[in-house]
């Protein structure tokens, strides 16, 4: 097997599998990259058996075959190279020669009969503009548990209903739901668990994606997802078991609500919570007479407080929040201001966008703390 391939293609799809190979496995092939030579084309796969990345590119192929080489050397070496075209040939014993200009190294490869399948991708179910589902998931992947015993929290749940997309995630002391309009064709119905580390991948191709207009082609089988963006293949495990009933958590109505600047509310946050208890992250805010005030001590280091201006006129209303969930609800929300939905210091506050012009619903729900 011998193939010409440039460094900067040959890079940029190895840098998409690095976040699946694993890294600490006993089983040595999977920290391997499987390369196969097909027509005039290159293909890089990746599997750490709950994931798998098959990505392509073109390759001056002199002749066909597979081979396997440890992906993390294979890149950290490649990088190195000039801005060239690099010449790999397998030899019979599974060793690779890398050639590029004057540099020639040897890397210990593995057969390719011990690596994995990964399954074929069945018929689309739907196409999703890439860049709706990447926003998605980075308005509810911090929602996620990683609690691995709670394993139906180790993903989000992603139903596709018609036009209608949403994307639920909980901890069990937040949840984050975000539901879109899909402008590409759709009629299917179907829902599945995608696990956490399948939506950072989505990310990872998303960023990487040439063209604003990228679609994904969605598919899924009985115990896999898959998601394809032109020449990259991302296939993951689903999650199994039940995601919880997410609307029965959902509060129905709330007696207050109050319009804050995102951009005030987050630095006045992120001010106070220096304050705060490192593990609980215990903050208050206090709602009162067209003021917020956020507040937190620490009895060694000091305390600190800060008020914005609000409309609000109703009663005194004091909660007790985790810093760092809300902060992560503002991080991730675009539009400028953002609305505060609660009743009193016992019930689960709302955050939401608000403003005109907000054409999807992203609800994130939070607990409240005893302080």
């Amino acid at each position: 097997m011998e193939f010409t391939v440039s460094k900067a293609d040959l890079v940029r799809e190895l840098n998409l599998s690095q976040g699946v190979v694993e890294r600490k496995t006993t089983i040595p092939i999977l920290s391997n990259v499987l390369l196969e030579l097909s027509g005039e084309r290159l293909t890089v796969t990746a599997t750490d058996l709950e994931l798998g990345i098959r990505c392509s590119t073109p390759a001056k192929v002199k002749s066909a075959g597979a081979g396997t080489i440890p992906a993390k050397k294979l890149l950290d070496y490649v990088r190195l190279l000039p801005d060239a075209d690099v010449v790999v040939k397998f030899s019979d014993n599974h060793w690779a020669s890398l050639t590029c200009g004057r540099s020639k190294t040897r890397i210990a490869g593995m057969s390719r009969e011990s690596y994995p399948e990964l399954p074929e991708m069945p018929e689309a179910l739907a196409q999703l503009p890439l860049s709706l589902l990447a926003g998605m998931i980075s308005k509810t992947i911090f929602a996620i548990s990683a609690e691995e015993s709670r394993f139906t929290l180790n993903g989000a749940l992603l139903q596709v209903k018609g036009k209608t997309i949403t994307m639920v995630a909980t901890d069990g002391h937040r949840l984050a739901l975000v539901e879109c309009e899909n402008p590409m064709q759709s009629e299917t119905n179907y829902k599945a668990l995608l696990p956490r580390k399948a939506m950072a991948e989505i990310l990872k191709l998303a960023s990487d994606s040439e063209t604003k207009d990228a679609a994904v082609d969605f598919s899924g089988d009985d115990n896999h997802l898959f998601f394809q963006v032109g020449a990259r293949l991302l296939i993951s495990r689903k999650l199994t078991g039940n995601f919880p009933d997410f609307e029965r958590v959902l509060p129905k109505s709330h007696s207050h609500t109050v319009a804050i600047e995102r951009d005030e509310l987050r630095a006045s946050i992120e001010r106070v919570a220096q304050f705060s208890d490192e593990r609980s992250r215990a903050i208050k805010v206090r709602f009162a007479d067209n003021e917020a005030t956020i507040h937190s001590s620490l009895s060694e280091s000091g305390e600190s407080e800060e008020s914005l201006a609000v409309e609000y006129g109703g009663p005194t209303v004091e909660i007790g929040f985790n810093a760092q969930y809300l902060l992560e609800f503002l991080r991730a929300v675009p539009e400028a201001k953002v609305a505060f939905h609660f009743k009193d210091a016992q019930s689960a506050g709302e955050l939401t966008p608000s403003g005109e012009g907000v054409d999807y619903k992203y609800r994130y729900v939070v607990m409240p703390m005893r302080i």
